[in-house]
């Protein structure tokens, strides 16, 4: 699950990239967009659909659905319709607070959090002191995965694995950066999620979307630059932090 109540951090490009590498992979896997105002994850893949019916090439593609925002019949009958024969179950939320994403986080295995390296990102996880930088206590969204932990250990004994996912490093300016690794070290310690590097800012990944295409999908798009070869690069390291069921047995072609 892909969940961050706040837009612009790459949630849905980086939900629809893991998607897309796991079904490469052979993995039976289906998508759920919660988000059904902008639909990101949606129509990225009714892009993908379109240029497989334009093109006539076999791409990796998951099953897909867009849940209405309303109905928790609808919900449930989405979960248990798109988790049947499944191996993967890729949720992508809205960037606010949503109820079905609330209920969608207890029952997740593995809940990302993409954010860009700025403190205004990290404020929905944690505050800081202003003059220190030092972690003061989580915010809002670290209890509310925090209580949603707990709910999920005393109803099957198991946990969820909470990421927080760093996106577009590169382009922040470097005393910041370190300022802002500190914060984040600091409380992955206090309240228990692991870190990894996510996705830079590219012209790639837009460029991609109006066809539905990734990283993957070197074929249909030509020659690949030596910025494309730095994305691949970027998209198996992020693969390899996230250590999903097959991460040992399957490798992305290169």
């Amino acid at each position: 699950m892909f969940a961050n109540e706040k837009g612009g951090t790459g949630k849905s490009t980086t939900a629809v990239h893991v998607a897309i590498a796991l079904a490469a992979r052979g993995a039976r896997v289906s998508a759920l967009d919660l988000d059904h105002r902008q639909r990101t994850l949606g129509r990225y893949l009714d892009n993908r659909q379109a240029t497989i019916r334009r093109t006539g090439h076999a791409l990796p593609m998951p099953r897909y659905e867009t849940h209405d925002g309303e109905s928790m019949d609808r919900f449930s009958e989405l979960l248990e319709q798109l988790s049947a024969g499944a191996d993967f179950l890729v949720i992508d939320t809205p960037g606010r607070d949503d109820p079905f994403a609330r209920i969608a986080v207890t029952n997740a295995d593995t809940l990302v959090t993409p954010m860009n390296d700025s403190f205004v990102d990290f404020d929905l996880i944690g505050q800081v002191d202003p003059d220190t930088y030092r972690v003061v206590r989580p915010s809002f969204y670290s209890e509310l995965i925090w209580d949603s932990r707990k709910t999920r250990a005393k109803a099957d004994g198991s946990t969820i694995d909470w990421i927080v996912l760093r996106n577009r490093m590169q382009h922040i300016e470097a005393r910041n950066m370190r300022r802002v690794s500190s914060a984040i070290e600091q409380l992955s310690k206090r309240v228990g999620f692991r870190v990894i590097p996510g996705l830079s800012e590219r012209v790639i990944y837009r460029e991609l979307f109006p066809k539905g295409l990734t990283m993957l999908d070197s074929r249909e798009f030509g020659g690949m630059a030596l910025a494309h070869v730095a994305a691949r690069q970027e998209l198996r390291e992020m693969m390899t932090g996230l250590a999903l069921p097959m991460q040992e047995d399957a490798q992305i072609s290169a």
